[in-house]
């Protein structure tokens, strides 16, 4: 087990956002979370990279303790998560590349500044995720000068150049033409097969359903549902992922 979430809850202006969400996370794993919009999903995702702090509960990520920062200050809270984030990609729907940069000088900065690695090493690592992702070609475009889906694979490639031992995804695939949908969802898949341990919240249920390890159905905050896809798919036992998964039959 790489990851254990205990009893987490979260609260924006009083309003529950995850309200006593536990679960572990396994090495190897691709684990789709899924349920309707405002469930809490990205938020839980922002929890475990520690870009959230929880208002109880707490999370063990690779031997690191986060917990709410009323509980060990401030300034502890900070240094637990960027221990954690060492370890933690994180891909928005956003892309959130550097414009005034090209795609190789994105996949560079954060080594050399976050883990000072050296420019020729940087560069070299950089080379061989963007060719991971099929973007070989690509390392001297700008991001304007890429598709959408294109400039997501990048963003995928930018995680991967700071060797995270678990790929958070939050819902990657939303912004772009369904035409560019399968470009990322097979990098995806490509990760899992080499054993990359991997979390997405996603409406794409096909490939929740053909590729996860684990669902994760969540309602108002809540954990309703966990288990392999062909439970969850094919037989859920609870009301509300029954009513959820009927819009997608």
């Amino acid at each position: 087990m790489v990851a254990s979430i205990q009893n987490v809850e979260k609260s924006f202006h009083q309003r529950p956002v995850l309200n006593g969400v536990s679960l572990d996370i396994t090495k190897g794993d691709l684990i789709a979370i899924i349920g309707p919009s405002g469930c809490g999903k990205s938020t839980f995702l922002r929890c475990i990279n520690g870009l959230e702090f929880v208002d109880k509960g707490k999370l063990e990520i690779f031997g690191t303790e986060l917990c709410s920062p009323l509980e060990i200050g401030a300034k502890e809270f900070q240094r637990r998560s960027l221990i954690i984030r060492q370890k933690v990609g994180m891909v928005f729907q956003s892309f959130n590349l550097f414009p005034h940069l090209t795609i190789l000088e994105n996949l560079m900065v954060a080594p050399k500044v976050v883990r000072n690695i050296s420019k020729t090493d940087s560069d070299a690592r950089a080379h061989e995720f963007l060719a991971k992702v099929g973007l070989g070609d690509k390392a001297h475009n700008y991001p304007d000068q890429l598709s959408g889906g294109q400039q997501q694979r990048a963003a995928i490639a930018r995680a991967l150049a700071m060797s995270p031992e678990i790929l958070l995804y939050d819902e990657p695939t939303s912004a772009l033409d369904p035409a560019l949908v399968n470009e990322v969802l097979r990098v995806m898949k490509q990760l899992d097969q080499e054993g990359m341990t991997q979390m997405v919240v996603t409406h794409e249920m096909r490939f929740a359903r053909d590729v996860a390890d684990k669902i994760v159905f969540m309602d108002h905050g809540k954990i309703v549902e966990m288990g392999p896809p062909e439970q969850i798919f094919g037989n859920p036992q609870d009301e509300r992922t029954k009513n959820f998964l009927r819009h997608f039959q």
